[in-house]
């Protein structure tokens, strides 16, 4: 995989595809972890003189132009970041862009409208997808891949582009690429992953992957009541996937004949509504009150997990343990992450709602090795599947 140091970029225009989908409300950016992650790279191909072109998208807009999914807001933080105006073309590929792009000067940066807006980005039929990237390649003359949340997917600025300009991977790939080969080909043990989220289905492939290569699976949050419903204990109102459980106790049998330390909840809050405010009270996680739902692991469990990764040498985590976004049950993510934090492993916060959680609960982000942008595409790294970007990026 080529990386920047393979390109000339002097006075050539360089079409970045970063990852720059932030959570906003309003237009008011409340996360702009993304936008750090992407400097690195666009601040080195300003300074080698680039004309820097960022494309990126946000949200799911479908194919359609929708003014709250702009990325205006995300141009004016990019801007102020970078400490230099960032110019906004006010479409994809159109005459706006033609014209933002033909005024750059060398060291410029312009941020092109959501990708999304454009049907073909993400069009399941190949000849309509290529025929955006084709519009998009020539507003450039080299492609840097650099968004690493959308190496997983298959849409025109991530895999079709690059066969149509010299390319190579951004900074913040090729990190990302090392990070997920030490947990895959050169694992210091005892090897921990710690899953979480609200659904089992998300991460079946993961979880059959990782039951081959890994020393325990710490599993908490909304999955983890399919888990102990598939032992056969009542799990109330909890989330729960009906249609999980034959898979989980498939993963249970595996994880007992391969000698996987499978660890679930002993206890849990048991909450009687799903609400910021709700009472609840500790239960055992094998004594759920029907009426009650599970939304955050219990202190026996934070204790229990905490002790599983205190040996550990290599340290995965996706998902958060609870609804960490009410303060009552964000304890058991803060307690893993916290974990983490004194651990002497390598540890690796798998992107997506656990990054999110780290930096809502206001950790230090340099307490962990390596907080990834990705949480999809991490996940289907682990999982053994070719992610279409980076395949790009290899050719």
């Amino acid at each position: 995989m080529r990386t920047l140091d393979d390109l000339d970029v002097k006075g050539r225009r360089v079409l970045v595809r970063a990852d720059l989908n932030v959570p906003l409300d309003g237009e008011t950016i409340t996360d702009d972890g993304r936008i750090r992650a992407s400097l690195p790279t666009i601040q080195a191909l300003a300074g080698s003189g680039a004309k820097v072109i960022v494309c990126a998208h946000l949200g799911r807009p479908k194919g359609q132009v929708k003014p709250e999914f702009s990325l205006r807001p995300v141009a004016r933080r990019l801007g102020e970041l970078l400490g230099q105006d960032v110019v906004f073309a006010p479409d994809v590929a159109g005459d706006g862009a033609r014209a933002a792009v033909e005024g750059l000067q060398e060291g410029q940066v312009a941020l092109l409208e959501n990708l999304r807006f454009e049907p073909g980005e993400t069009a399941k039929d190949d000849a309509e997808r290529r025929a955006f990237a084709e519009r998009l390649a020539g507003l450039a003359d080299l492609y840097v891949g650099d968004g690493f949340g959308a190496v997983h997917r298959k849409h025109a600025s991530v895999y079709d582009v690059p066969a149509l300009l010299p390319h190579a991977a951004g900074g913040l790939v090729t990190a990302e690429v090392e990070v997920l080969r030490k947990l895959t080909d050169d694992t210091e043990r005892p090897y921990v992953v710690v899953l979480g989220g609200a659904k089992v289905s998300d991460k079946l492939g993961v979880i059959a992957n990782l039951l081959t290569s890994v020393d325990r699976l710490l599993i908490g949050g909304g999955m983890a009541y399919t888990f102990l419903k598939a032992q056969g204990h009542e799990v109330g109102g909890s989330l729960l996937q009906e249609d999980q459980l034959d898979q989980v106790r498939g993963f249970l049998s595996e994880a007992a004949e391969r000698g996987v330390d499978l660890v679930l909840p002993v206890d849990v809050l048991a909450a009687t509504h799903f609400a910021a405010d709700a009472g609840y009270d500790v239960v055992p996680a094998t004594e759920i009150p029907a009426d009650r739902q599970g939304l955050d692991i219990g202190p026996r469990t934070r204790e229990l997990f905490a002790s599983k990764l205190a040996d550990a040498r290599t340290v995965f985590w996706n998902g958060p343990m609870g609804v960490f976004e009410f303060d009552e049950f964000a304890r058991g993510t803060a307690a893993v992450a916290e974990a983490l934090i004194a651990s002497d492993a390598f540890t690796v916060v798998g992107g997506g709602d656990s990054a999110a959680a780290v930096r809502r609960l206001g950790l230090p982000e340099d307490g962990f090795s390596h907080i990834s942008t990705g949480g999809g595409a991490s996940l289907e790294y682990l999982e053994g599947k070719t992610l279409p970007g980076l395949a790009a990026l290899e050719d």
